[in-house]
């Protein structure tokens, strides 16, 4: 077989999926996993002690100094 004829063929071949393109079924889009938060509720209440505790900490320090 030529080159010519091959791509003669090929080209018969491909032609289908040129002229049904955008035809195809659309996937159907998944359910969402739900989301679990990225830290725990321990960790979160361990960052909020430190920082009011700090917070109060540097307040009493300031009392302290100023009076």
């Amino acid at each position: 077989m030529s080159g010519v004829q091959r791509m003669k063929v090929a080209n018969e071949k491909h032609s289908k999926s040129i002229t049904q393109r955008g035809a195809a079924a659309r996937p159907q889009a998944k359910p969402l996993p739900e989301e679990k938060a990225p830290v725990g509720p321990w960790l979160v209440a361990l960052f909020v002690f430190v920082v009011c505790g700090s917070a109060i900490f540097q307040l009493i320090q300031s009392i302290r100094m100023g009076g």
